[in-house]
């Protein structure tokens, strides 16, 4: 693998301009003030990858990006940066390949958005502030790698009157070798050129797992890529915002927070717990998190994917564990360890539950996905006396265990999910009380490890088999599908309102409902696209998968985040 391109430019590219508007700014002094001293940042490319990583690692270090903020501070005030003369400095910070940082301050209060050109690709704009302001700080993302980037910001003051400054950036190249522009698949190239049916926001890829570096992307509806996030490595499992940070994983054993400048303020240790596949805000400024524990040489007492940590935001300490190997203790010592000590995705310890998502509702109750059981559980009262309150799924899986009658009664004739991913709640306020609805993405995959005595095969059209033992047309014929439930928890009652088919995945994958459109990622495929509400294909796109899967994609707009702050 060639490491190819600085992480960071830490370099303040101080831009001379005219005085004028509609100008191009044709003179960049790049070397003019370095932003943080004896920085190993530059010129990666004869690097090691282990050396690449060590740096990013770096990067996730809230001293390291505090003493970055403190000499940006210091440049600002070195000098009366304005429009014609701003602070400009690609990616201090480190945490995005795609960015510049942009600092001046203007006699005139005006609303600054911006659009970047580059040659080959589709043009990218968007509003920075919400409303006219005479003080301008901001990230700009979306840089193309190794070409020339035209970027003009246009300011418009109260009365509409607009004044355009442009200049031109080349930052080199990518960290990855993702690629710059995604194809479309050749379903998707039969439809419409026309981007407008899209839903507003970036498609985010959480998750392509490799053995070398990882990252977090951003592409546009263009399939354009738009930020280049390096992580230490694992996943990003999705993003979350709270109090102007945004919050993502960026290893097995932490969480950053970081601000819409770039900045780490926070990095959440989740100490000798591993996490996987999910996290949310509760509504007592915690972080519930999915877990595991491995105990060297302990392979009885090890916990695999069946733990939820709770983790106080403030204090950033662990001060609640809840085991559902203690909720559902009579079902765990009927299953039985697989012929390997460790599962299909080399997780240690018996994988008996396999919890893949969680939701946080307004009660303080969560809805889990269970992929080994197939089933959506809910439980209230979560770390102290926890009760379960439904699980949705195969009666039939239950029937012989104390938990049967915590099964919803499916209203209509429908096959039951099984391996979902992906779980949502969603509400509706022209729902009776009681009422919800829960969305999913259908892995259709009927497999339990851990209960191989189980009949999935009552499950009519259901698949056994994973991706990878499959021929193309196999995988080709196969199907997946976007599920949404109508939940009833006053009647007891599930039913299915709608289904369509999707990308055949056996594992991972994820389905998310944004503005009035569906997101759909089949991480086994590599394929991710957006459909209308019907479920009709808009565009779909497919990627490059590092190792085997693409965990999850979401689409996020940044609204007042990045943009329109």
């Amino acid at each position: 693998m060639k490491l190819r391109a600085p992480l960071s430019g830490l370099l303040a590219l101080s831009l001379f301009l005219s005085g004028c508007s509609s100008v191009s700014y044709t003179e960049i002094e790049k070397t003019s003030k370095t932003v943080l001293e004896n920085t190993s940042f530059d010129n990666l490319e004869d690097q090691s990858e282990e050396s690449v990583q060590s740096e990013i690692n770096s990067i996730y270090n809230v001293d390291y990006s505090s003493k970055v903020k403190e000499n940006l501070d210091q440049l600002k005030q070195e000098e009366d940066y304005d429009e014609t003369n701003p602070l400009i400095v690609h990616n201090p910070y480190g945490t995005n390949t795609c960015s510049l940082y942009v600092y001046f301050q203007s006699d005139k209060a005006y609303q600054t958005s911006y659009t970047i050109h580059a040659d080959g690709v589709s043009d990218y704009s968007q509003t920075l502030e919400s409303n006219p302001c005479k003080e301008h700080e901001f990230q700009i993302i979306g840089l193309i790698p190794d070409t020339d980037n035209t970027i003009t910001l246009s300011m418009k003051d109260k009365k509409g009157e607009e004044v355009t400054y442009s200049f031109t950036y080349n930052f080199g190249s990518l960290l990855g070798e993702e690629k710059v522009q995604l194809s479309q698949t050749s379903q998707s190239q039969l439809l419409t050129t026309d981007t407008s049916q899209l839903s507003n926001g970036l498609y985010t890829i959480l998750g392509n797992d490799s053995e070398h570096l990882d990252f977090m992307y951003y592409y546009d509806n263009n399939g354009v890529l738009r930020g280049e996030v390096p992580i230490r490595g694992y996943r990003s499992h999705r993003i979350l915002f709270k109090d102007d940070l945004m919050y993502y994983s960026i290893s097995e054993y932490k969480i950053a927070a970081v601000n819409s400048l770039g900045q780490v303020e926070k990095v959440i240790s989740t100490g000798d717990y591993q996490l996987h596949h999910d996290y949310a805000f509760d509504n007592d400024n915690n972080l519930l998190v999915l877990a595991s524990k491995e105990i060297e040489d302990d392979y009885e007492n090890s916990r695999s994917e069946d733990l939820i940590l709770k983790i106080d935001l403030d204090t950033q300490e662990i001060t609640g564990t809840l085991d559902l190997g203690d909720v559902f203790s009579n079902y765990k010592k009927t299953t039985i360890v697989p012929e390997s000590d460790k599962n299909s995705e080399g997780v240690y310890g018996l994988d008996w539950m396999h919890i893949n998502s969680i939701q946080c509702l307004d009660d303080d109750s969560i809805i889990l996905s269970s992929r080994e059981t197939s089933t959506i559980i809910k439980l209230s009262n979560v770390f102290d006396n926890t009760k379960i309150d439904y699980l949705i799924g195969e009666q039939s899986f239950w029937q012989d265990t104390k938990y049967a009658n915590k099964v919803l009664t499916k209203d209509g004739d429908f096959p039951s999910a099984t391996g979902q991913h992906s779980v949502t709640y969603q509400e509706d306020d022209s729902l009776s009380k009681g009422q919800y609805y829960l969305y999913l993405f259908n892995n259709n995959f009927s497999v339990s490890q851990t209960n191989p005595n189980y009949d999935w095969s009552q499950i009519v059209g259901s698949n056994h088999k994973n991706n990878f033992m499959m021929t193309k047309k196999e995988v080709s014929d196969a199907h997946s599908y976007y599920y949404k439930y109508l939940v009833d928890e006053k009647n007891g009652t599930y039913s299915l309102v709608q289904s369509f088919e999707v990308p055949y995945s056996s594992h991972v994958s994820s389905a998310q409902n944004i503005d009035s459109n569906i997101v759909i990622d089949s991480g086994f495929q590599g394929i991710f696209g957006e459909y209308d509400q019907d479920g009709n294909l808009l565009r779909q796109f497919k990627i490059k998968r590092d190792d085997y899967m693409i965990y999850r994609v979401y689409k996020y707009s940044f609204d007042q985040f990045y943009f329109n702050k």
